[in-house]
Formats: C-alpha cells, structure tokens, sequence
C-alpha cells in the first residue's frame, strides 16, 4: 500500500510540474547557436581566401579610378528673346510687341531645336576636332553615329523651370569644355540669325519684284494719261462739266457757231471718256497699293539688314 500511494504521489508531481518559458529573447537557440558558430567557422577556415579577394577588389577599384580621367564641366545660361519684327518696330504706328521682355517657352523651344541642330552640332565637332579628342575614325562604319553618341553623352541641352536654357558640356580639358559651351551659344544665336535673314531676304525679294512691277504698271499708265493730255483730254469730268455750261449759254446767247464749236469737243471728248476715267481709277489705286508695298519693302530690307541676337 505505501508502494502504491508513492508512485501515484509521484505521477501527480510529474504531471503537476509547470511549464517554464524562455522569457529571454536575445537567448539563441541550439540551432541558431549552431548556424552562428558554423558560419564563423567557415569564415576562419576561409580567411586567406577571403583576404586575398577583399585586396584584390580594392586593388583593382583603386587601379580603375586612376585609370577612369578627370572631367571638367562648363555652363552656360540662355534666356530666348521675341522673335519680333525689327523693322515693324520702327515703321508701325502702334506696336503689340516689345523688343526688350524675354521670350516665352515656345521661343526658348525653338531655341533648343537650334541648339540640337546638325548645323551647330557639326561646326562644333569640326572646330574642335572632336573626332581626335573622342578617338572615333572618320572612315570606320557607323563613325557619325559613334561620334554623334558620344556628342550627347558630354553635351546636354536642357529647359529649365526658369524658362532658360542649359548649356552643359563636360570635358577632360576645362579650357575646351569652356570654349566649347560657348562657342554653342554663339553658333547658335548665327544660326537663329542666318534663318531669320534667309526668311526676310526672300520676303524682300519678293517685295522688291512687286514693288518694281507696280511702278512699271504706274509708268505705264501715266503715259497713257499724257497721250490724253496732249491730244486735250486734261480732266475729262472737269471739262465735261464746263463745257456743257458754255454749250447752255452759247444757245441762251444766240451764238449757235460757238454752240456748235462746244457741241464737237464734248464729242471728242466722250470718245476718250471712259478710257479716262479707268486712267484715273486705275493710277490712283496703283498709288495706294505702292504705299502699302512701299512700307513693306522698308519694313523687309530693315529685318534683313539687321542683326539682332536670339
């Protein structure tokens, strides 16, 4: 009986016995242990290894920095102007535009897209021989398109919030990132004028070719005027006019030869009546229209004679 009563105290403590918890948890487990000291193991056991390829990559970062050269970086700054008319400033009356306020973003656009031109961007290449300094071959296949990437890799045009345009070119020379940046902005503001010029200079000729036709159209029909002048057709209504009143009075007058003398030159004159008056007509409108194309002409000629930077 005392056996029995002891082994069932027993289970009852067995069972009854508290769970305990692991309340640490910076405490590692076995197994985490383990892994840790394995890894560390590892390491050590590959430590040469380890140390020559940390020196190595050092070695070779510090061989590739030396090798990779220096480069400078030059700006420059751009605010586009209006491209207003200059001589429309001088001969208009009243002007809708000013000269002088900064160009909006559509004009710093534009301005961009001259930037970017084959037209600036080959000058630049040719000046400063950039097929030596980029050691591209002219001859090999895909040259221009390998010197032309390499163009945009060192030269960047950008828009900013300002309403500006960016300039920025990175070189391994400063003088010639420098020179380079600026050469741009002054190619590009010839470029700009050369169009402008080209653009007026055809308007002006186109206004000159009409200007002188319409004075050879005026000459023309002057002459014929004079040929009415000097055969008595001075001011055709005019004289219609006085003659008519004369012819009257020489009827009231009992002068019927002096009425007759009238009554002839009022025939005369009827034959040439319309001719005349288109005469008339036609020089007095020809003079308005050379009024108008003369102010062109002089508006034109002031455009492409100036030199007004973009």
């Amino acid at each position: 009986m005392w056996r029995n009563e002891t082994r069932k105290s027993i289970n009852i403590l067995t069972f009854a016995r508290p769970l305990q918890f692991n309340m640490n948890p910076t405490q590692n487990s076995p197994d985490e242990s383990l892994s840790s000291f394995n890894l560390l193991t590892t390491i050590f056991k590959w430590r040469k290894q380890l140390l020559i390829v940390t020196l190595a990559s050092v070695i070779i970062s510090g061989i590739g920095s030396l090798l990779i050269k220096e480069k400078f970086k030059s700006t420059v700054v751009l605010f586009a102007s209006r491209q207003n008319s200059f001589g429309e400033q001088l001969l208009e009356e009243f002007n809708k535009s000013d000269l002088l306020v900064y160009g909006l973003e559509d004009d710093s656009e534009r301005l961009m897209q001259i930037i970017n031109s084959d037209q600036v961007r080959n000058r630049i290449i040719d000046k400063f021989n950039l097929w030596e300094v980029y050691k591209i071959d002219k001859n090999e296949p895909a040259a221009y398109h390998r010197i032309y990437q390499e163009y945009a890799q060192n030269i960047s045009v950008d828009l900013t919030r300002f309403g500006s345009v960016d300039i920025t070119v990175v070189d391994e020379s400063p003088e010639r990132a420098r020179d380079m940046a600026n050469s741009i902005a002054i190619y590009t503001d010839s470029v700009s004028h050369n169009m402008r010029s080209n653009r007026a200079m055809s308007a002006f000729t186109h206004a000159k070719y009409s200007l002188e036709k319409l004075q050879s159209e005026i000459t023309l029909l002057e002459d014929s005027m004079k040929y009415l002048q000097k055969i008595g057709v001075y001011s055709y209504e005019s004289q219609v006019a006085y003659l008519t009143e004369q012819y009257g009075k020489a009827i009231a007058q009992g002068h019927p030869d002096r009425a007759q003398e009238i009554k002839n030159i009022l025939e005369f004159l009827s034959k040439y009546g319309s001719t005349a008056k288109r005469l008339n007509f036609d020089i007095d409108s020809r003079y308005k229209e050379m009024s108008t194309l003369q102010k062109r002409f002089d508006l034109l000629k002031i455009d492409m004679e100036s030199n007004l930077s973009s």
